[in-house]
């Protein structure tokens, strides 16, 4: 089964959003959820189980979910408040010299509370998004495009890798055993770029960012 990054979501009553990013267990190799951001304002992202995937292709994803049954889900960002002391604001007035006047700087011991936002990654786990970085044992190269995975616990089998410059724009498929290291930023993969050349290859023939 493939998981595909930034491709149309569907629930079982139509079309939700977009997918953006996976959450992965480095260690067990494994997909947990997908983040699904919704296509209308405010644009919420939602944690989904990878369970509720019913039916892939290389660009939808179909839940097995309705869309009120989403969003009743965990949101991938919470917001919270801090408080922060104002030491030093400039209040508003005229702009300019001569005729014009600057209005002073002024102390103040008053708080203002200031929105924080926290990605609600589950321990152990990481984020990965399409494009991320991947890089072979000696340099860059290319970016995520996709994962391969299997239906049941989804495990990942491989990972769609599209090629960057050195060999031109195509995809190659990665076996989960070459993934080392892993982390939001960066992918890196226990095989040279001469190894990586030699792994099988499929057209590039589809959504580009």
């Amino acid at each position: 089964m493939e998981i595909p990054l930034k491709a149309q979501v569907s629930c079982t009553d139509g079309v939700y959003g977009r997918s953006a990013y996976v959450l992965m267990n480095p260690v067990l190799d494994q997909i947990t959820h997908l983040v699904v951001k919704a296509d209308v304002s405010p644009h919420t992202e939602f944690i989904v189980p990878i369970n509720v995937v019913s039916a892939t292709t290389a660009d939808t994803i179909e839940l097995q979910c309705s869309k009120a049954a989403l969003e009743k889900m965990n949101p991938f960002v919470q917001t919270r408040f801090i408080e922060e002391p104002v030491t030093e604001q400039l209040l508003p007035g005229s702009y300019g010299l001569g005729s014009y006047y600057y209005w002073p700087y002024v102390s103040s011991e008053k708080m203002i509370r200031v929105p924080v936002e926290d990605r609600q990654i589950p321990l152990g786990e990481v984020a990965v998004q399409r494009g991320t970085r991947v890089e072979a044992t000696d340099g860059y190269v290319g970016k995520i495009d996709e994962f391969l995975v299997s239906p049941q616990g989804g495990h990942i089998s491989h990972l769609i890798m599209r090629e960057g410059h050195l060999w031109g724009q195509k995809d190659v498929t990665i076996p989960i055993s070459a993934i080392g290291k892993t982390d939001e930023e960066i992918m890196h993969l226990n095989l040279t770029k001469h190894q990586i050349e030699s792994l099988p290859t499929v057209p590039v023939n589809r959504r580009w960012f």
